[in-house]
């Protein structure tokens, strides 16, 4: 479906990012990994999914915190691979305080990465992708990027934000073949919410498996996390004929999170 098709994907060396990323590959689509980690392990992951899923795979390091950073991602993909279709904007990270309690670097640092990065990397994207008359553009929200939870101020204003992006976008590119959608996933087993369920076993003294059911049952129906693969099928239907008529829209993955 995706053949002939090149995508970038941010933050995908690990979690989120890398299952979008190898959906996206099975599909036909070469791939720009992004995202930061062991030289060796990222280079056995690009070479993994080329060898198996026959798709041409480079890694960029690009610092999604720096304008000028983001921005030559873009350009180096466009003068690498001649094209520029997908775009998922999938780097974040996250930090917890009260708001009287916030670090105000932290702060800075989550709305630069969560936020500024896929406003830098639509900008530049934007053009080359209505030159094609083909492009799509998927922001990875969350469902707080519709709901709030508490000691989130950084990640909850960031994700909103990048929703209201998504709209603006999908409305500025209507008509030329260029979507933008976000996808809202609900808890997923991420190195972040690993580290969640690990402060709520500590401070309830309480095992990993009875946080992780806490964890869930206070947020998620289904009792389930959301998986990157279907995070990736998501994305992938995202991409398809289907969905041409689809943007300016958030999507959840939640679990029956915000049906609440």
């Amino acid at each position: 479906m995706l053949k002939g098709k090149v995508a970038i994907v941010t933050g995908s060396t690990s979690g989120i990012g890398l299952g979008i990323a190898k959906e996206l590959a099975t599909l036909g689509a070469d791939l720009v990994l992004n995202g930061l980690g062991d030289a060796g392990e990222i280079e056995a992951i690009r070479s993994g999914i080329e060898r198996k899923r026959g798709v041409r795979v480079i890694h960029d390091g690009a610092d999604m915190s720096k304008e000028r950073a983001v921005r030559g991602l873009i350009a180096r993909t466009v003068e690498k691979f001649g094209r520029l279709d997908i775009l998922v904007n999938n780097a974040g990270i996250q930090f917890t305080a009260p708001v009287e309690e916030f670090p105000a670097a932290k702060w800075n640092a989550i709305l630069e990465i969560n936020l500024s990065a896929a406003f830098h990397g639509i900008a530049a994207a934007v053009p080359q992708m209505k030159k094609q008359r083909w492009g799509r553009i998927v922001n990875i929200a969350s469902t707080h990027g519709l709901v709030a939870s508490t000691h989130k101020a950084a990640y909850v204003a960031a994700k909103h934000g990048l929703v209201g992006l998504t709209k603006v976008v999908g409305l500025e590119a209507a008509g030329s073949g260029v979507t933008c959608n976000a996808v809202c996933p609900g808890w997923v087993r991420t190195p972040l919410v690993e580290k969640q369920i690990s402060d709520i076993a500590v401070q309830r003294s309480i095992s990993q498996k009875e946080a992780t059911k806490e964890l869930l049952a206070e947020k998620q129906p289904t009792l389930e996390f959301v998986s990157p693969e279907q995070l990736g099928g998501t994305v992938a239907f995202l991409c398809s004929p289907a969905a041409d008529q689809i943007t300016g829209t958030a999507i959840s993955v939640d679990g029956g999170w915000t049906a609440q």
